[in-house]
């Protein structure tokens, strides 16, 4: 990470803190009071392939033991309407501000994986975690949807841990590799817009289906 993307990194996230400080607030404790504690999800993802930290959201799945491996068909029922309502506008992901302040993440770049598919493609996210992790990113625009698509279909873990390791992880790696080649502050900007209005988009489409 370049000097001055740290620094755009810090002091956007830092005015976003400042500006969702009381929203965010308001939320935290309606979120209390409707879904009971625990309010966050805190996971272990990689930043590099030995440099592990917590990333932070905002819990949406009803909490369960043992509880691992990527989002798919398996877990959708134990997504809460609250939880459906925080995904459908990313607003689960404020929390990452926290992770970009720190340093663990950036706005843009790959999403952080899990040490399980570090570990099982290490040549792959040795190359993939050169660029810190992001919020959001060229795989997350350009695949998002589809990965969904691929994953709501599964019905166990063991499922949905082989379509994502086959047919989502090199998708993603690719992308997130073309990012990484051309990499700039500019890109960035634009990647962020281009997430703030797809969010919006999305959610247009849907009303008016």
């Amino acid at each position: 990470m370049t000097p001055a993307k740290r620094v755009f990194d810090f002091v956007v996230a830092f005015g976003l803190c400042l500006i969702l400080a009381v929203p965010f607030a308001i939320l935290v404790v309606f979120l209390l009071l409707r879904e009971g504690r625990p309010i966050f999800y805190v996971s272990e993802r990689m930043r590099g392939p030995d440099r592990p930290f917590m990333l932070w959201k905002l819990r949406t799945m009803r909490p369960t033991d043992g509880d691992a491996g990527v989002s798919g068909g398996d877990k959708s029922d134990r997504i809460t309407p609250l939880g459906l309502w925080l995904r459908k506008y990313r607003l689960d992901e404020i929390p990452q501000l926290w992770n970009v302040l720190k340093g663990d993440m950036s706005f843009v770049g790959p999403r952080p994986p899990l040490r399980s598919y570090v570990e099982r493609f290490p040549a792959l996210y040795t190359q993939v975690l050169r660029s810190r992790p992001g919020i959001t990113g060229l795989a997350t625009i350009h695949f998002h949807r589809r990965e969904e698509q691929l994953l709501k279909r599964c019905k166990t873990p063991q499922e949905t841990d082989l379509v994502y390791s086959t047919r989502c992880v090199p998708r993603k790696a690719r992308l997130d590799l073309i990012y990484q080649h051309k990499r700039n502050l500019c890109l960035d900007v634009l990647l962020m817009l281009r997430t703030v209005q797809r969010v919006g988009g999305n959610n247009r489409r849907r009303r008016n289906s």
